[in-house]
């Protein structure tokens, strides 16, 4: 006897007083099997690591789930991969679900102790492809909508107030992910009338002040980013970095990145290489949100210049969205701890689903809390 059928000849027991109407009967099995089968796949996946459509469908059928087909797995497997819990590897075909890595137990262990993809992967362009899945465009363009109404509906002068809000909130954030110690409320006075807070580094305020001074840039100059090119890049990493390093121009040496063991390219052409390239990914791409995504983590992955590459990816992913009449983000409520973690996870494993989740969560949030 199959699980439906198990459950219909209990309700059925149940049901004999007529206290409980078929309708709801439908219902609750209806429940009770899509969370079972929910189940039975992310356990399949996890005991076999990496597995097909075709292979769950099959295990489910010799399961208890005979009626399941192709197009009911792979709508729960969009679900897990929505929740973080599985990944998608390959393309067409091709394709295989592997279970989500466990982001605690992963950097429980020290990162001599990890097993990573230790240099660059010169066919990371194979993995920007589909990022995001058509539900999860749809879903982003709906919210996005909501900030194009609220934004139309502002007049000059609040506008003008509410992307001061944002300047100063991801001023002080994206500093503060560098290790800028300045408060949000230093960097308010900062920003609104140039005082440096008592104690700290003449640094840390310039860091604060060359984001804004980049912000107001890609504020005024929406469309100039609509096709991006190396010399828009380097002028953004120039504004950022202004009085912070004595060389803005493309890295020319090796780098080390503090928490990892991943290197990046050191040779100059291999650089530049890396960096047209990703111009030309992201040129080629259609959609603004997933621009800004690609753009934010490659930056960083590359790493193109000696110093200021997660700065420049964030505010360059955020010239892609305005470029795109998107909502930009202020990364305000992110946990820098976290931020950092997924950013490793895809230097070490080339694992962008953790970061994929908490980019999307900054998005929605910028959406509800500006404009």
């Amino acid at each position: 006897m199959s699980i439906i059928e198990s459950l219909h000849f209990l309700l059925r027991i149940v049901s004999k007083n007529d206290t409980i109407l078929p309708i709801k009967c439908n219902d609750f099995i209806r429940g009770v099997v899509m969370e079972k089968r929910y189940e039975k796949i992310l356990e399949y996946v996890k005991r076999q690591k990496q597995v097909s459509i075709t292979e769950i469908t099959e295990y489910l059928a010799h399961s208890g789930f005979e009626k399941c087909s192709k197009f009911t797995v792979l709508r729960e497997l969009e679900k897990l991969l929505s929740e973080n819990k599985v990944v998608k590897v390959g393309k067409a075909r091709a394709t295989v679900y592997e279970p989500a890595l466990d982001i605690d137990e992963y950097f429980a262990k020290e990162q001599d102790e990890r097993v990573i993809k230790d240099a660059f992967n010169f066919d990371i362009w194979k993995e920007l492809a589909d990022i995001f899945n058509a539900r999860e465009l749809n879903d982003i363009a709906i919210i996005n909508e909501q900030y194009r109404k609220n934004r139309e509906k502002l007049t000059p002068a609040l506008l003008k107030k509410e992307l001061e809000r944002l300047t100063i909130e991801l001023s002080w954030k994206s500093s503060k992910i560098e290790g800028n110690t300045y408060s949000l409320l230093d960097t308010e006075k900062l920003i609104k009338e140039q005082k440096e807070a008592a104690g700290k580094k003449h640094g840390e305020a310039l860091m604060i002040l060359n984001h804004k001074k980049a912000l107001d840039f890609i504020f005024a100059e929406t469309e100039y980013f609509e096709e991006l090119t190396i010399v828009k890049l380097q002028e953004l990493h120039s504004l950022l970095m202004d009085g912070l390093v004595a060389n803005s121009g493309m890295r020319t040496g090796r780098v080390g990145i503090t928490g990892t063991n991943y290197r990046p390219l050191d040779v100059p052409l291999q650089i530049k290489e890396a960096v047209l390239k990703l111009i030309e990914v992201i040129n080629g791409c259609k959609n603004p949100f997933e621009k800004a995504f690609i753009a934010v983590l490659m930056i960083s992955y590359i790493q193109p210049f000696e110093d200021g590459n997660k700065r420049t990816g964030r505010i360059l992913g955020n010239a892609l969205l305005l470029a795109g009449n998107y909502c930009p983000l202020s990364y305000r409520s992110v946990d820098e701890t976290e931020y950092k973690k997924a950013i490793v996870l895809f230097y070490e494993q080339n694992n962008f689903a953790y970061f994929k989740r908490l980019f999307t969560e900054q998005f929605k949030e910028a959406v509800s809390k500006y404009f």
